[in-house]
């Protein structure tokens, strides 16, 4: 018979259609209360815990430096185990009912300017072997996309349709969408399928992107494309994949993109999650009004 833990991971696999990665993050913050529980309160099964336990969970995490932001995503994690246990009917009573997350700083992300896209399309406007093309179709298909760095890791030749100028990218909880490629970004990519054509061996054949020793792409590597790419042209601390992704959408919404197109490119499933990109777009607002406005001369 399997236990609750187990039959909660099979819920967040089978049913909720999470990835492994975010699986295995909701059953470690369920095992380290666990030991938590065990140690402090010599309790080994945390089904029959009362708040009070959880609360002194929370604050020796906050006692050990864990950042709100950590601890806010481990009580998540507590909570939908305590709502799956609810729903299984193994406890009559969510201990997590009354929880309300501790406040966090709002970190704004800051884009990356037109400018220093043009910047550092020009800069890189004659890719030569392999590497460079590939790296340049990389930063080419994040602002052009916004995909997420999972997605392009992940994407699939057979997902890549150059007649069509679509790719199909398989996004949060396995959900698949379908995203326009721009005629420009095509070209690039016919390119770069040229030169993978032309390497020695191919070890990972059915991922689009891959090393020059035939292997798919790692998260770090391609963060550290990115980061190596952008200090050419941008002074900003932040300069990852998610940044472009965040650019793509603001540069969209303020050139005229209504906010439900956008949403959809991003894969979002409601439009709260799209709305935190239209601080910049209201800031582009702002100032084409006040330069506009006879009231302001």
């Amino acid at each position: 018979m399997k236990t609750n833990k187990e039959a909660f991971r099979d819920y967040l696999q089978l049913e909720k259609k999470y990835s492994l990665h975010t699986v295995n993050a909701y059953l470690g913050d369920i095992s380290f209360f666990e030991m938590f529980n065990q140690s402090q309160f010599e309790q080994e099964n945390i089904e029959q815990v009362h708040y009070g336990q959880i609360r002194s969970w929370i604050v020796s995490l906050v006692d050990q430096g864990v950042s709100n932001v950590s601890v806010n995503r481990k009580m998540a994690s507590l909570r939908a185990f305590y709502k799956f246990l609810l729903k299984t009917k193994q406890i009559e009573v969510n201990p997590m009912l009354k929880h309300k997350a501790l406040k966090t700083p709002k970190i704004v992300q800051i884009p990356f300017s037109e400018k220093e896209l043009v910047d550092l399309m020009e800069e890189v406007s004659s890719p030569i072997g392999f590497e460079e093309i590939r790296d340049k179709l990389v930063v080419e298909l994040f602002y052009a996309t916004g995909i997420r760095r999972a997605e392009l890791i992940n994407l699939m030749v057979s997902n890549v349709d150059l007649s069509s100028g679509v790719i199909k990218v398989l996004g949060k909880r396995n959900k698949e969408r379908i995203i326009p490629v721009l005629p420009v970004v095509l070209g690039q990519f016919e390119l770069y399928l040229k030169e993978r054509s032309s390497l020695e061996k191919i070890v990972d054949q059915n991922y689009f992107f891959i090393s020059r020793k035939g292997l798919k792409l790692s998260e770090s590597f391609v963060y550290r494309l990115i980061n190596s790419y952008f200090s050419r042209v941008s002074e900003k601390v932040k300069k990852s994949p998610h940044v472009l992704r965040h650019t793509f959408a603001t540069h969209l919404l303020n050139n005229g993109a209504d906010l439900n197109s956008v949403k959809e490119l991003l894969g979002h499933s409601s439009l709260a999650s799209t709305q935190v990109y239209t601080h910049n777009s209201l800031a582009e607002l702002k100032k084409v009004y006040g330069d506009a406005h006879p009231r302001n001369k």
